[in-house]
């Protein structure tokens, strides 16, 4: 059962289309170690920068690293930004918990990884107390938390969205690298993390495609992904940004489109349905609709 205090997300079920969606197309994740490139991160046009305390820093930096962070952020005047800390069962979790929590306002979610239970997410949330308003964020990388997706997504009323990772989780199902497939081999995931994702009203974020020179395979996967339904993916390098932020924004076009549909849906009063073009459309549509112009107006599109 979803945790009561929910930063709802809206679905379309719970109005999608009728508030302002918080963009995240592309999220950049940057090493917390690296002094330089979270200098540069500030600049990019990233929707969201996650900066990285766990699998990017080798462990005799960790402590390094989350000063470093916790250096950056009062004076952070980039994008949105989310750090993702250490597992609670090591060693570091709970300190860069505790640490985070006097970060200041420029950081505005925590991202939680190898999230296998919904029990873990809860006691993330517990030690951010009553009085922060840290939002979290779930990373689905074991098969272990696949198969708890969604008990996880109803764990906390912090949480804003899961988060697919395809290293861990092909490690984790002993799926060989480059082996040959008859189509998308992680279409399953996706579907499962969307749906957990949909019911419990959060965001939906693919993971990252991992061969950063290989821009047309992050357009293909990013296009999958938003085919299904997913509102961003994670980027690894500032040059998968731009793609990413086109793949996950709707066109000028599919925004005229939708405003005519809200429109003409609301000439038509009481009406359950109405033509536009010789296209029937009805409640079904005007919530399709909604969506559309809420992704466009988030983007800045609209």
């Amino acid at each position: 059962m979803a945790a009561e205090g929910r930063r709802a997300y809206p679905t379309a079920a719970a109005g999608y289309g009728q508030a302002m969606v918080r963009s995240r197309r592309s999220c950049l994740s940057v090493p917390g170690s690296s002094e330089r490139m979270l200098a540069k991160a500030a600049d990019l046009p990233a929707d969201e920068v996650v900066i990285d305390l766990e699998d990017s820093v080798v462990p005799e930096r960790k402590q390094e690293a989350r000063g470093l962070v916790l250096r950056a952020l009062p004076s952070w005047e980039g994008p949105p930004v989310a750090v993702r800390i250490n597992p609670l069962s090591s060693e570091w979790g709970r300190q860069d918990v505790a640490e985070l929590l006097g970060a200041g306002d420029a950081l505005g979610s925590l991202v939680v990884p190898k999230v296998e239970s919904a029990t873990e997410l809860a006691e993330v949330d517990r030690l951010l107390g009553r009085g922060s308003a840290l939002g979290l964020q779930a990373l689905i990388e074991t098969a272990a938390g696949l198969s708890q997706v969604s008990e996880i997504a109803g764990a906390s009323g912090r949480l804003e969205t899961l988060i697919t990772g395809y290293a861990d989780l092909a490690a984790s199902l002993g799926r060989p690298p480059g082996a040959d497939y008859p189509g998308d081999r992680w279409h399953w995931v996706r579907s499962s993390v969307l749906v957990a994702a949909r019911a419990a009203g959060l965001q939906a974020i693919d993971g990252p495609h991992l061969e950063i020179a290989d821009l047309h395979g992050l357009r293909v996967e990013a296009g999958w992904a938003r085919a299904l339904g997913f509102d961003g993916k994670w980027a690894l390098h500032p040059s998968q940004i731009e793609p990413l932020n086109e793949a996950f924004s709707p066109t000028k076009e599919e925004v005229d489109r939708a405003t005519e549909v809200l429109d003409a849906l609301a000439r038509g009063g009481h009406r359950g349905a109405a033509l536009l073009d010789g296209e029937m459309i009805d409640e079904a549509s005007r919530k399709l609709a909604a969506q559309v112009v809420a992704r466009g107006r988030a983007a800045g599109l609209v």
